[in-house]
Parts: structure tokens; sequence; C-alpha cells
């Protein structure tokens, strides 16, 4: 069953934790491309990665978070988001507590830092 938009959208304001400023700062770090898998166009860059830099867009798009004006593409996106983080959230306890896991970076590539209250 697929969620509606607006639990989306309420999904992702709780677990999208980064401002795009602190997830533009950590996309930049080596250790954002230590994890996730790979792409399948050759460049290299991670699955992860990648969404992470169409977050920073959504979240610059539409800082006011009003629900009104995020598009379908922006939906199509959150939802990946909120499926990825609540799933490996679910998962795994690692995130929460080890800031050098594969889980932990990984998650902070889609948005989510696992050390955030």
């Amino acid at each position: 069953m697929v969620k509606d938009n607006e639990t989306v959208i309420e999904e992702w304001n709780e677990l999208v934790n980064m401002t795009p400023e602190e997830l533009e700062e950590w996309l930049k770090e080596e250790q954002s491309e230590e994890s996730g898998w790979a792409k399948s166009d050759g460049s290299g860059e991670t699955v992860g990665h990648e969404s992470g830099r169409k977050i920073i867009s959504i979240l610059k798009k539409n800082p006011s978070k009003d629900p009104e004006q995020y598009d379908e593409e922006d939906l199509a996106h959150m939802r990946k988001v909120v499926s990825y983080c609540k799933r490996h959230l679910a998962q795994e306890e690692t995130a929460k507590k080890n800031t050098e896991s594969k889980s932990y970076k990984s998650l902070k590539n889609w948005g989510h830092d696992a050390q955030k209250t």
C-alpha cells in the first residue's frame, strides 16, 4: 500500500533532520562516499550521495516546508528517502552508536543524522 502524500511529508519532516547546509558540508567530506551502492552510470557516485544532493535541492526549494510547494518529483524522492531511512533505522542500531559505521554514513547521505535527537 502506498502512503499518501500527507504521511510522506510528515515522515520526511521527522526523518530528514539535517539542514541543507549540514548536508552540503557532509557530502563534501570523503567519508560520505565510503558507503552505499555505486550508481550504474560509471560516475563512481553512490546512490545515497546522489540522493543527498536531491534532498538539498528539495530543502532549499521549500525552506518553510509548505506541503503545497512540493511537486510530484519532490514527493517521489521524499517517499524514497522516508522508505530508506525507516527501513535502515528499524534494521540496525549501529548507526545510532557508531559514527564510523557504514550505516551511520549511509543514513547521513540520506539526510538523517542518527546522532541527533
